[in-house]
């Protein structure tokens, strides 16, 4: 799974972000490029517009001959990257399947992320709606605790100075995408999502965003998605990369902003019918984890933790 993203500030540089953007979107139409991707946008801490293309691999062989293709590895090595006037981030990701699960709120989707490249679904599980439930969906929590070793390391660049710099992740880094698609309410449960959940959703994807690091949280980036020509559609998702597993599972048992999230959506879960919410969580070993940087700002992603 890889994020790709260009980041850009004022509607002066709109343009040239979106012209941008489409090479990262060309360069998927390469050889061994992405089984499926999805566009998202989204506004940071900072006021600068983020536009991210999610790519998903079924298999790390193909990935390794797109991404190591003269096409692709000369483009985003290039100096030509740094004199753009825009910023740019790839976020590459290999988890082993036993550092993978996901799970929906509805059999019959509709899916989103990786999962779309999958077959079928399970029955539904029992291993669901109680502390700790996320961890058992883990198999690799079977074998191993997955607490973190090592630590966030600067690989190349220095980030308050900008430019090019690379960060190397630490074994047992944590990513969670956590989704809602509302596009099929309508009514009671539609008036319920945009008065009653999302407020308070926003205001805790907003406190990961700028005070996440207290919680173990190296960055949060709260996404819609949009269509091909930029249009906002009615689904997004939470992107948060977290110290381990532990460190989410706190938050999420203990943190205020969680829990109003988790109480607020309880106490109302019977309105809903058609909100389809879902995630994927993984845990990854260092040596499958790239993050560089090209010309953002200090707070983009990994950088605001190291």
């Amino acid at each position: 799974m890889s994020y790709f993203g260009v980041q850009s500030k004022g509607d002066e540089n709109k343009g040239r972000a979106c012209a941008a953007f489409q090479k990262i979107l060309e360069s998927f139409k390469q050889p061994d490029g992405p089984a499926r991707h999805d566009l998202v946008q989204f506004v940071d801490g900072d006021g600068y517009l983020n536009l991210i293309a999610v790519g998903y691999w079924i298999d790390p062989v193909p990935f390794e001959k797109w991404n190591e293709s003269p096409v692709i590895k000369d483009w985003w090595a290039s100096d030509e990257r740094l004199k753009e006037g825009v910023g740019y981030f790839r976020e590459i990701l290999h988890p082993r399947m036993e550092q993978f699960e996901t799970i929906f709120t509805h059999e019959h989707g509709p899916f989103e992320g990786v999962s779309i490249l999958f077959p079928e679904m399970s029955d539904p599980i029992i291993e669901h709606g109680y502390w700790g439930s996320m961890r058992d969906r883990l198999p690799l929590s079977q074998t191993s605790v997955m607490d973190p070793e090592g630590e966030l390391s600067i690989k190349s660049g220095t980030p308050a100075h900008g430019g090019r710099v690379i960060v190397g992740g630490h074994d047992n880094l944590t990513l969670i995408r956590s989704g809602e698609d509302w596009s099929f309410t309508e009514g009671e449960e539609r008036r319920t999502w945009f008065e009653d959940i999302e407020p308070v959703l926003h205001e805790g994807m907003n406190f990961l965003r700028d005070d996440g690091l207290e919680v173990g949280c190296y960055c949060n980036r709260y996404v819609h998605h949009m269509d091909e020509n930029g249009n906002l559609q009615e689904k997004g998702f939470g992107y948060s990369l977290w110290k381990s597993v532990s460190a989410l599972e706190t938050w999420g048992a203990s943190h205020h902003t969680h829990l109003q999230i988790f109480v607020t959506f309880n106490r109302l879960a019977k309105k809903f019918k058609n909100l389809t919410l879902y995630h994927e969580v993984s845990v990854f070993d260092a040596a499958n984890q790239y993050y560089e940087y090209i010309n953002c700002h200090p707070k983009t992603g990994l950088l605001r933790a190291v």
